[in-house]
């Protein structure tokens, strides 16, 4: 017998249906139920390695880390990652398939139907509750004609819709209303209840809205979510850098981390952990004068490295990071920006542009030529060579992370490395990682400040270089699972427990 399902769908894109998936996969773990998450379509940028080495959206990662259970390839088996010019590598079940245009992928959705259907069959034979996700709305009229994400995965699984809205927009009651009227009646009828989200304000000025909003529809409000802040749990879009624009400068008491914000960024969540940092400021930027005075700059992912680094040189980024090399100032190159810092990337294939050959900025003795296949790995590493990242010092304990890139990275000469892998998805290796510069440090490893020794050796690094004292040192930021905890105790208050039992088709009520 296959699992129940429930689903959450949303009024547009960033309302927080992801952060939504993510609590009532911890709600339902907590009370005993063996549940999963699942997406059928992603688009994203920020990727995550299952532990056999496929390539999944890292909302669904973060989703199943939240249940407690291993990531799997079947919860999320179609994965789009934006290239640019209108296009998207497509990624089926964990392994890209090449690269499509918007309409090519339009007019190949349906082919992947049987795909989704056998991937969600398979976590619903495997737990006791599927929590689906959606993404943007369901009531996008121009895309539902081929729809694999919305209404077609809720038919598919016969789950009872939440519609989740932003009220921290504005217009949520709007949102929920005009929803209901683009969809089919058919549709309409699977809307099982309202979740408003991102709630800051006093309950009581909301309740005649919500009073309307149940007598225009007939539909109940599951509840009314709070705004949670300063969550360490990773975003799925880029939408969420846009506040991050803004950030105040840091005083002179602070560290100023700025990551460059490039227009095919990736995986920029490699990041996070620093950002809860105490003393310290993590900046997205987009102007050369803004690397310059920074404490370390770090050019991260890129899912189109040529493109970037091309955006580089014409934003004049590329001599301001050049002019910090030459004066011994910290730069952090990640996956594709340690590709960026290297000598030269050969693409013969046309992996990624019709350049068969570019030069890098040429601070690293690194050479990257681009391959079919794509490498995707959980890792084990070790510290090789000291650099800024250990603080100059040795460290004995292993690093953990992953890889996901095109481009294979050779050195070109002597040189050393920060690390050398010592597993990939579990297989013993012997493999030197990036390269060591100066003050230009290069890695192809992904999650590095997840680990506490090398954040902490990090900024200890920084801050005697700045001379800031030892009082500023830095903290032990909150574990992911007491993050989950946290989201999932502000969703368990707000939510109407017993209507969510109900839906779910587990038992009659919650038991507290």
């Amino acid at each position: 017998m296959l699992a129940p399902t429930i689903m959450v769908q949303g009024t547009a894109s960033s309302v927080g249906k992801s952060l939504l998936v993510t609590a009532l996969c911890r709600f339902f773990s907590r009370e005993g139920i063996r549940v999963a998450p699942f997406k059928s379509q992603n688009m994203a940028l920020n990727s995550a390695v299952t532990a056999d080495g496929l390539e999944i959206g890292r909302a669904q990662a973060v989703q199943a880390e939240a249940a407690g259970i291993l990531s799997c390839v079947d919860m999320n088996p179609i994965l789009l990652k934006p290239e640019g010019d209108r296009r998207s590598q497509v990624v089926v079940l964990g392994k890209p398939i090449g690269s499509m245009t918007a309409t090519e992928y339009h007019e190949y959705k349906p082919r992947l139907s049987t795909v989704i259907a056998e991937s969600l069959a398979r976590l619903r034979a495997d737990y006791d509750l599927v929590v689906l996700e959606g993404a943007g709305s369901p009531a996008e009229i121009n895309l539902k004609s081929r729809d694999i994400v919305n209404m077609h995965v809720a038919k598919l699984a016969d789950a009872p819709v939440l519609l989740v809205g932003d009220i921290d927009r504005g217009g949520v009651f709007a949102s929920f209303v005009g929803t209901l009227e683009l969809l089919d009646p058919d549709e309409r009828a699977r809307i099982a209840a309202f979740v408003v989200n991102k709630f800051r304000g006093d309950i009581a000025l909301l309740r005649p809205g919500l009073s309307f909003l149940i007598e225009r529809t007939g539909k109940p409000v599951l509840g009314v979510v709070p705004y949670v802040s300063n969550l360490r749990i990773a975003d799925e879009d880029s939408v969420s850098l846009d506040d991050r624009r803004a950030r105040r400068r840091p005083s002179q008491h602070e560290l100023d981390i700025v990551v460059v914000r490039l227009p095919r960024l990736s995986n920029y969540d490699d990041v996070e952990p620093l950002e809860h940092e105490a003393g310290v400021v993590v900046r997205f930027v987009e102007q050369p004068d803004e690397v310059q005075g920074a404490d370390l700059v770090i050019l991260p992912g890129s899912k189109n490295t040529v493109s970037d680094l091309a955006w580089l040189r014409a934003r004049g980024i590329a001599t301001a990071i050049e002019v910090r090399a030459r004066e011994g100032k910290p730069v952090l190159g990640l996956c594709g920006g340690c590709q960026m810092l290297g000598e030269v990337i050969d693409d013969p294939h046309g992996v990624e542009s019709a350049e068969t050959r570019v030069h890098g900025l040429g601070l690293l003795t690194l050479r990257t030529q681009f391959q079919r296949e794509k490498i995707t790995a959980q890792v084990r590493a070790r510290v090789l060579s000291p650099s800024f990242l250990t603080d100059g010092v040795a460290i004995e304990e292993d690093v953990t992370g992953y890889e996901i890139h095109m481009g294979v990275v050779e050195p070109r000469g002597p040189r050393a490395s920060p690390f050398e892998i010592r597993s990939r998805n579990g297989r013993m290796v012997a493999t030197a990682d990036g390269a060591i510069g100066g003050a230009v440090v290069g890695t192809m490893l992904h999650g590095l400040f997840e680990n506490e020794v090398i954040r902490a050796r990090t900024l200890a690094f920084l801050r005697k270089r700045k001379g800031l004292s030892e009082c500023s040192a830095p903290h032990r930021i909150p574990s992911k699972q007491a993050e989950y905890d946290r989201l999932e105790a502000a969703v368990r208050e707000h939510l109407d427990r017993e209507l969510l039992w109900r839906l779910a088709r587990l038992r009659s009520s919650s038991p507290g």
